[in-house]
């Protein structure tokens, strides 16, 4: 095999597939290319989830009828003279790459015109190939049209995901521009059809209200802060409202969006204690250093940067988000003094379920030290089916105790009661449809842009599952009707959760559909712990939940009891060998 250079035209594809990776990443390049050339308004419109069509319309400084050829040349940049200025870069690109990467894999007009300038001037570019340049009438500005993406490298065009989760990415990469340039007026249209409208007045919590709604909005906690050079400013969520996953924390350096290991620690570390475990906020924080403390040319995307003082940066971040929720937070109060944890009787209202049976400031000493033996590990539940049980009461208003046969039962009531309703909620799917009730009042629920798409594409399915949900307007849908077997929850919160925690790559509502959804609306519609039940309410729970087919976990795989067997009882009471 012998050692030969790659032709041009292979080269450029090689070169596109670390900037151009899929639609969302078009949008980005030329979102940035206008944002540089000082646009303040810029409309994207998007055709067949960016595969057929993407154009980026602005109204920045234009480009020349004589720089045209030069912009769509590899390594062609206004924004870099010599090598030292790699070092103090205050522009989103420098590399010179995105317009000639892109040419190479779609078909390309770039249509521009600077202020003064009589006419404007049209280039194309297909397949990394430009035509003569030709005089067309034109606004000022630059219009550049993306279509055929990656019309001649099919092996790329299968690994794009599914239309709805392309747009999704789109959607939310413009959402986030938007909100880290409030004072630019974005316009994105997707099929046809509006996605998102910034009025570009500057007000950063209007355009949260477009990512979020208007409610969770409401709620964000505003933070700024700024110390020796590190300005830190943008929106945290309160301890009430958090997450099961890191998706929603968005870190902006410089103007430019990051993905930051330590930024997004130090985030976390500021909610440190006042969040429970596995739980993580919502963030869209904007850092802002000297374009000398911070090196942007790490990455082939630009998606990370590397610190001089990192440890600097993390201190800060960490202290303004602190100082903003101890703000809105109170500090609770500890106590020092020995004394059993009390728990609230049914006449006080709930209290949060993390109280436990254990002695304030005292320490259990380890298994297999003096004065206590090491125990065996605890035995796996006797059957699959439970045994008829005997309630003895709650605890904590989050775990019911029961007596079997075969020793002591702690139910999480939560847990328990997800697994009943997931199996009525089956039961009555499999039967032949799950009944309707319908609303007096018609819910109305407001999802952000890529939520929304999730959920449109989807109403088919949730009408076969008892749900009666139709559009009303951009992002809003009215519930008409809920199941029979949810009718005392919250529609729109029914509706929400639907759309509130899918991952990238799960593909919702589309493996397993029904079994899927009808476990997440169960896991907000059961009782909660901290929710204080009567003693019919606990043994009627207790009964359904021997009536499952499988009542040893959750639909989501969590255990609902742990068994304590008279065996271990004993051991632990040092009744078992005393004799």
């Amino acid at each position: 095999m012998t050692i030969h250079l790659l032709s041009p035209e292979v080269a450029s594809q090689i070169a596109a597939g670390e900037v151009v990776e899929r639609p969302a990443s078009v949008v980005k390049e030329l979102l940035e290319n206008a944002l540089d050339a000082g646009a303040r308004q810029v409309k994207i419109t998007v055709e067949g989830a960016g595969r057929r069509m993407i154009e980026v319309a602005d109204d920045g400084v234009g480009i020349s009828a004589e720089e045209l050829p030069l912009a769509v040349a590899r390594h062609a940049t206004s924004k870099l003279i010599s090598a030292s200025d790699l070092f103090q870069i205050a522009t989103l690109g420098f590399r010179g790459e995105a317009l000639a990467s892109i040419g190479s894999v779609a078909r390309l007009t770039m249509t521009s015109r600077p202020a003064e300038a009589a006419v404007g001037a049209r280039l194309r570019v297909e397949g990394g190939e430009a035509a003569a340049v030709e005089p067309v009438g034109a606004p000022v500005g630059t219009v550049i049209q993306v279509e055929d993406l990656f019309y001649n490298v099919p092996a790329r065009l299968k690994f794009l995901k599914q239309e709805a989760t392309e747009r999704r990415h789109i959607d939310d990469l413009v959402t986030r521009y938007a909100l880290a340039y409030a004072h630019v007026r974005f316009h994105l249209y997707q099929e046809g059809r509006p996605a998102l409208l910034t009025s570009g007045n500057g007000d950063r919590r209007e355009v949260l209200a477009t990512l979020y709604g208007v409610e969770v909005a409401r709620q964000m906690l505003e933070v700024l802060a700024e110390e020796d050079g590190l300005r830190v400013t943008g929106f945290i969520s309160p301890t009430s409202l958090t997450r099961s996953n890191r998706r929603e924390i968005t870190f902006f350096v410089n103007g430019r969006p990051v993905q930051d290991a330590s930024l997004s620690a130090a985030l976390v570390q500021a909610y440190h204690t006042l969040l429970m475990v596995g739980r993580f906020p919502l963030a869209v924080l904007f850092v802002e250093l000297p374009p000398q403390a911070v090196d942007v040319n790490v990455h082939p995307a630009k998606a990370e940067v590397r610190f001089r003082d990192g440890e600097a940066v993390f201190r800060g971040v960490q202290r303004a988000v602190r100082r903003a929720l101890l703000a809105h937070t109170p500090v609770p109060e500890v106590s020092l003094m020995p004394q059993w944890k009390t728990f609230p009787s049914a006449e006080q209202p709930p209290r949060q379920p993390d109280l436990t049976w254990e002695m304030a400031g005292e320490a259990q000493p380890p298994a297999g030290s003096a004065g206590l033996p090491a125990q065996p590990a605890q035995a796996a539940l006797p059957t699959e089916k439970m045994p008829l049980l005997r309630l003895v009461g709650q605890v904590a208003s989050a775990y019911l105790v029961a007596e079997g046969p075969d020793g002591l039962y702690l139910i999480d009531q939560h847990a328990a009661h997800e697994r009943v309703l997931f199996e009525r909620f089956m039961a009555l799917q499999q039967g032949g449809g799950v009944p309707s009730q319908a609303l007096l009042d018609p819910a109305a629920v407001e999802l952000p842009p890529a939520s929304a798409h999730l959920l449109e594409e989807q109403i088919p399915v949730l009408a076969g599952l008892g749900f009666q949900v139709e559009p009303f307007g951009r992002g809003t849908f009215l519930v008409r009707a809920v199941p029979v077997v949810l009718a005392g929850m919250n529609p729109a919160a029914a509706l929400a959760v639907l759309v509130e925690d899918f991952e990238e790559d799960e593909a919702p509502l589309q493996a397993e559909v029904e079994a899927r959804v009808i476990a997440r609306v169960c896991k907000r519609a059961a009782v909660k712990a901290g929710q204080a039940l009567s003693t019919d309410e606990q043994r009627a729970l207790l009964r359904d939940l021997e009536g499952c087919q499988s009542p040893r976990t959750c639909p989501h795989g969590r255990p609902t009891m742990i068994h304590l067997s008279v065996d271990l009882l004993e051991r632990q009471f040092g009744r078992r060998g005393a004799r």
